[in-house]
């Protein structure tokens, strides 16, 4: 049975298409000013790519924040919900999922089967999400890629105010002012953001395995940072910025099997 799942984010769009509840194409592209007709050209991308046609495919589930402006859906889940499904999937132990996306970060705690029991969404500031570490690397002029590899060589670590994007740059330039070393301040600045999301995940309850997702999972300063914040292990999926698209999809199977 081929199922799909879209993921209509803020910034981009993640599509996966699943056989039998296993991937076998994946497409990731830009959200745009035109979200719904860039996840149109996504889904015949990711047709091409698994050698099928729309009519294969026997049930699409839409998910994200822009859910509603998806294209050939048949259903819809929360990003939560989504997530909870992705991850047991992922990691059969995992009871706690964290997502971090580019606008907000969300905790999510479910059973073994994915069901989701409950969650705490950080959405007030873009401090807890992909755009802080974005606009600290513009601060920094590094690339974004660059980042955490450098923050792994740091020493110590500066200070700096994790509870704004502005206030947090605004505490950067006046670490470059002072000459501090960028490998410190790339620390700092993965570990104030650490600091916020495990701030957030103790108020869900801490019930390993921990399971990180999003495009913030293949960060290797911020993953090392969360580690240590949480005092425990945390695992990233393969692919872990499609973990919303491939729940919908398993989540879309599991409605046909109904």
């Amino acid at each position: 049975m081929i199922t799909a799942g879209i993921d209509m984010g803020t910034q981009s769009i993640k599509i996966a298409i699943l056989k039998d509840n296993e991937p076998i194409s994946q497409v990731l592209v830009s959200s745009g000013f035109e979200p719904t007709k860039a996840a149109e050209q996504a889904f015949e991308e990711a047709l091409r790519k698994a050698q099928l046609s729309r009519n294969n495919v026997k049930h699409i589930t839409a998910t994200g924040a822009a859910a509603e402006l998806a294209p050939y859906s048949d259903s819809t889940i929360s990003v939560i919900g989504a997530d909870a499904r992705a991850g047991v999937y992922s990691f059969s132990t995992a009871r706690t999922l964290i997502d971090i996306g580019a606008e907000e970060a969300r905790a999510v705690r479910c059973d073994e089967k994915g069901k989701l029991l409950n969650f705490v969404i950080n959405e007030r500031c873009a401090a807890g999400a992909g755009t802080f570490i974005e606009a600290m690397a513009r601060a920094l002029e590094l690339k974004l890629e660059d980042m955490g590899p450098l923050s792994l060589k740091a020493e110590k670590a500066s200070q700096i105010n994790a509870t704004c994007v502005i206030f947090g740059e605004s505490d950067v330039v006046t670490l470059i002012h002072r000459q501090e070393p960028k490998p410190e301040i790339a620390r700092a600045i993965y570990d104030a953001m650490a600091e916020r999301i495990s701030s957030m995940v103790y108020r869900l309850g801490v019930n390993p395995d921990v399971v990180l997702v999003g495009g913030v999972a293949k960060d290797v300063g911020f993953v090392t940072s969360l580690k240590k914040k949480l005092g425990t292990n945390v695992l990233v999926p393969r692919d872990p910025e499609f973990a919303s698209a491939l729940g919908a999809a398993l989540i879309a199977a599991r409605r046909m099997e109904s």
